[in-house]
């Protein structure tokens, strides 16, 4: 299994969070991620929302959402420098909220920095006080997603791009710099089945969130023609403690791929920063799972 990691401290949900994140910054994440790149995970992750009311209730989170999220172009363009190989994951960005240019310009520009290690985890966004005090549409905020990924699509690796679509449309620009891969990975979040038609149609893969592995399964089986090298980035439920029971989660992460989840955002049991890091450790030793191989530039 590839695991990547649900970046402690850049948020705080109620009931997951961590007593230490409360206080910890950016050298405690610093110091996590340098971690996670030696031992060769292969992503880290970081959530956006920009201005969040307090108590929006969530349907996987009994608790209801919190509202503390870094910002994710700050935070990644901070982790990318300080590390080499791993993966540096939006989980989600919300598509209302930008035009896809922006997105185009901003992410592409932190490809290129990092050397083409950006994956662009996208969603629809179900905040609709953020969304009116941000300005954006709420009630067609569907289509208009689906149009932006098209956009996306069109524009993130090239300096003139071109798309024509019903919300968007640009021709005769310049967007320099652009990404340097040649594709670079949308990955869609949500964990419903409009959701997972969205990815399967129009990006190259769904973070479901943390769904169990009978659901995954069931869902995954209404599209058995997914797109060559589809990914399936869905959390395991709970967090795990593989220096209290690496059994259990070799268990847990064996069941999840034979479910169709093809990675793992590591979330685990802990009560300190060394114990968070211990943790890593522990279960970068599992034989179960799967180093990242540095790639060759």
């Amino acid at each position: 299994m590839r695991l990547g990691l649900s970046t402690p401290v850049v948020i705080k949900v109620p009931g997951h969070t961590a007593a230490w994140e409360d206080t910890a910054g950016i050298a405690e994440i610093t110091r996590v991620a340098e971690l996670a790149d030696r031992l060769g995970f292969h992503f880290l992750t970081c959530s956006e929302h920009i201005a969040m009311p307090p108590g929006i209730p969530s349907p996987q989170l009994p608790q209801g959402r919190g509202t503390r999220y870094w910002d994710p172009l700050a935070t990644l363009s901070w982790l990318a420098a300080r590390t080499d190989n791993i993966r540096l994951l939006t989980n989600v960005l919300v598509l209302g909220y930008h035009h896809p240019l922006a997105i185009a310009k901003r992410y592409g520009t932190l490809d290129r920095m990092s050397g083409g290690r950006v994956r662009l985890g996208l969603g629809v966004g179900t905040a609709e006080e953020e969304f009116r005090t941000l300005g954006a549409e709420f009630e067609d905020r569907g289509a208009r997603a689906d149009d932006a990924i098209r956009a996306l699509r069109a524009a993130l690796s090239r300096t003139d791009p071109e798309y024509h679509g019903e919300f968007y449309d640009f021709a005769g620009l310049v967007v320099d710099p652009c990404a340097v891969q040649r594709r670079v990975p949308l990955w869609v979040g949500g964990h419903s089945e409009r959701a997972l038609r969205r990815a399967v149609t129009l990006a190259d893969g769904w973070i479901p969130g943390a769904p169990n592995a009978d659901t995954v399964r069931t869902m995954l089986a209404s599209y058995p023609d997914r797109p060559a090298g589809f990914e399936v980035v869905s959390g395991a439920g709970g967090a795990m403690d593989p220096l209290k029971s690496p059994g259990r989660v070799a268990d847990t992460l064996g069941a999840l791929a034979q479910a169709g989840v093809t990675m793992v955002p590591f979330r685990p049991v802990n009560r300190s920063l060394e114990h968070y890091c211990e943790q890593l450790e522990a279960v970068a030793a599992l034989d179960i799972f799967e180093p990242l191989v540095p790639a060759s530039r």
